[in-house]
């Protein structure tokens, strides 16, 4: 094993251990490296990664532009190299990081549109109707009705299921733990399911279980809520996340505290949450006209 590929199995250790990343962030900043390693190494007289600067970072970046990568991905791969330098300083491996002065690029974040409520209770009677595919129904009731996220809802531990208190215990990112209150519907719908599942051995922990025995993948999880979200909707966005946008949004237009929403949605910071209040200036309106006592002419 060369030299860089000891520092880089080291930083994904540190990243594991003392940062508690995820195993789903652990392999973008591993597939990130080695693509810059690649890079490095077909552009660059050398392939050592400690003595790159700048104005590699700088090519990196019009490579990745010319090769028509979103500019979300680049950023993706900057934060990666970013961690990574940062980790090179600490270890006493470099003095300057070559991504000191480099800066994310800028672009405009495209409006996420949730489903509306309407178009929820009408998947709702045709998943009541599918009968058939009970896993994907408990899949996409699961998703709308606790917000998770999808590496969330297929990693979710069977033991971690409590129908005795009607709650969900989710590891999150940085595998911190939130627990999520269910209701007595999307109980009964869990309950059922369990009646169907029948996991390999290797599988017995995870509560979502497919007909092959294993466990859930994300591309599987996209596909079914894909698929079902485009027999009620044309809006663009028909995926996993929207569903958890869709949730944030419904709760709180029904008056649920943006604080309350945070911890549901197991948000590190309030401004994370505060983006699914940016589409409800009609209802903040209408909440203030209830209200204010100004928006009634009284003095």
């Amino acid at each position: 094993m060369t030299k860089i590929s000891v520092m880089i199995e080291k930083f994904l250790d540190y990243i594991a251990v003392e940062k508690r990343y995820s195993e789903h962030t652990l392999t973008s900043y591993k597939k990130d490296l080695q693509d810059f390693l690649l890079f490095v190494s077909s552009t660059e007289s050398t392939v050592d990664l400690t003595k790159v600067d700048k104005k590699v970072i700088r090519n990196f970046l019009v490579h990745l532009t010319e090769n028509q990568f979103q500019k979300r991905s680049i950023n993706r791969k900057l934060s990666s190299l970013r961690s990574f330098y940062l980790f090179l300083l600490k270890i006493g491996e470099i003095e300057v990081s070559p991504l000191e002065s480099v800066s994310s690029l800028k672009f405009y974040a495209e409006k996420q549109i949730p489903i509306s409520e309407e178009e929820m209770k009408e998947l709702s009677g045709i998943l009541d109707g599918d009968e058939e595919n009970y896993l994907e129904k408990a899949i996409v009731e699961t998703l709308y009705q606790t917000g998770m996220r999808k590496s969330e809802l297929c990693n979710l531990l069977f033991d971690n299921v409590d129908f005795s208190s009607n709650e969900i215990k989710i590891k999150g990112k940085g595998n911190k733990e939130r627990i999520v209150p269910i209701s007595s519907i999307l109980a009964e719908i869990l309950y059922k399911f369990i009646d169907i599942r029948k996991p390999l051995p290797e599988n017995e922990i995870y509560f979502f279980i497919r007909e092959n025995g294993k466990k859930l993948s994300e591309k599987f999880v996209y596909s079914v809520v894909n698929r079902y979200l485009s027999m009620v909707t044309s809006k663009k966005k028909k995926s996993p996340h929207i569903l958890r946008h869709s949730f944030a949004t419904h709760v709180l237009n029904n008056g649920a505290e943006i604080s309350k929403v945070k911890k549901l949605l197991g948000h590190s910071s309030l401004a994370s949450t505060q983006v699914y209040t940016n589409g409800n200036i009609e209802q903040l309106k209408k909440v203030f006209n209830q209200a204010h006592p100004r928006a009634n002419g009284e003095d």
